[in-house]
Order: structure tokens, then sequence, then C-alpha cells
């Protein structure tokens, strides 16, 4: 057996295995190996990305999310609710998720990605993931579809719903690294465009070291996600948890 082939063989065992983990078996298991296909590698390879399918799964999490926080929280009004879902799929959070289920391993990346960074960038594995999510939906339909998102993100949706001060990562960031670091935190901003149509980037440095970036249309929004994007990366290292992540458990 060539070692290319070896490769593929392992990769679709370890496609499997992801399979039982986000806990759904697939009818075609062609369908999560095309979640994982970026667009930089089928530029080298014949065959589509997985574009379609994240289209599909952005719709799909995004309504699973919405149905289950409208069941579960008759309480809170549409403007929270619509806080709570922006704040479980946002590109960071979903960032964050496929960080924790290794999905970069899985990654068809072509060689200008693979040589970048491509298997950590926040957008690449948001957008892998919801390709997931849009797989599942194509192979079994919208109740596994639905199971499969809610056994992801149930957990984050109940810390979400703790209260509007829960996702201010600003402050959850600051105390993080005031307890976690020692050298201080700031942040960088660059911005470009006109003027009525500013786009802000902002980056958090903690000691030198910029740990987090984030966009938005003020600074203010950008530095939220900067934040969001730097907390969810220290916790994942340091395995910090926080008092809504005890609470849950």
């Amino acid at each position: 057996m060539s070692d290319a082939s070896a490769d593929e063989r392992s990769l679709h065992e370890d496609l499997d295995a992801l399979a039982v983990r986000i806990g759904h078996r697939f009818r075609d298991p062609a369908l999560l190996d095309h979640a994982f296909r970026h667009r930089s590698w089928c530029a080298e390879h014949d065959g589509p990305s997985n574009e379609r399918l994240e289209f599909l799964g952005d719709s799909v999490l995004g309504l699973a999310v919405t149905d289950h926080a409208f069941a579960t929280y008759p309480e809170l009004p549409e403007g929270a609710l619509a806080k709570m879902r922006a704040a479980v799929v946002s590109s960071v959070s979903l960032a964050a998720l496929a960080r924790e289920l290794d999905l970069g391993r899985y990654l068809r990346l072509g060689r200008g990605e693979e040589t970048t960074g491509g298997r950590d960038k926040a957008s690449i594995l948001a957008d892998a993931l919801e390709a997931v999510i849009g797989a599942v939906f194509v192979d079994a339909g919208w109740d596994a579809a639905r199971s499969v998102v809610l056994g992801l993100v149930e957990e984050r949706i109940a810390a979400a719903a703790e209260g509007p001060g829960v996702q201010d990562y600003k402050t959850r960031l600051q105390e993080l690294v005031a307890r976690r670091y020692d050298g201080p935190l700031r942040y960088a901003m660059t911005e470009d465009g006109p003027d009525h149509d500013k786009h802000f980037v902002a980056a958090v440095v903690v000691g030198g070291d910029a740990v987090g970036t984030g966009a938005g249309k003020s600074k203010k929004q950008a530095q939220q996600a900067a934040a969001q994007d730097a907390w969810e990366r220290l916790v994942h290292v340091a395995g910090e948890r926080t008092d809504a992540d005890a609470r849950a458990t």
C-alpha cells in the first residue's frame, strides 16, 4: 500500500471516530469528508469545496439554536434571544468549538493555506463546523441535525442565557488575564474604509504577545470580538472554567 493510500485510510478512520464524537453515523460518509474540503484544496484538485454545505449548515445551526432558545426560555424577550443566538453562533464561538473537536486535523487545505497556519484560522474552522452540520442535515434531515447541534452547543446556550453581563468578553478577559498572566493587556487598533463605512480590526496583546483578533463596524465591536477570541483561546490553553461552566456540570 502506498503512503498516500495509507494516509487516506487513516483519515477516513479518523472521520469515523469524529462522527461518533458528534453523535451521528453517516449513511454517506463521503459527505463528512466533503465538509472539510476548503476551496484552496479544491483549486489544486478536482471536486467542489465545502462552501455549499457551510451555507446550508449556517442556516440549520441558526434555526436549531433559535428553536431551542425560544422553547427553553419563554421569559426572554426577542432582543435577549437575538443576543443569545449571536453569542452562540459567532465565528469566534464556532472556531473555539471546532478547536475542541480538533477539526483542524481533518481539513483539506491547499499548499498556501497549509503553510500559513490555515488549520487554526478561526474563519476556516468556523466554516468547517457549519459544513459538518450541513452534511448531517443532507445525510439524515432536520431531527438528526438538530440533535447534533444541541449536543454541541446546548451548554453554550445556557451560559449565554444567564444574563447580559455573561457575554461582556472584555470584562471576562480582563479578569482571566489578572488571574493567570503577569503582563499588561492592551488593544491594538487598525481601521480602513471611508468615513461613512469604516471597518475596524482589534488585536488583543497580553504581555507583548497577540492572543486574539476581531473586527467590527465600530471600535467597541472590534474590541469585544477580539476579547472573545482571546478569551476562548486562553481558556482552551489553560483549561480555565468559568462559573457558568461549573454550574452547568
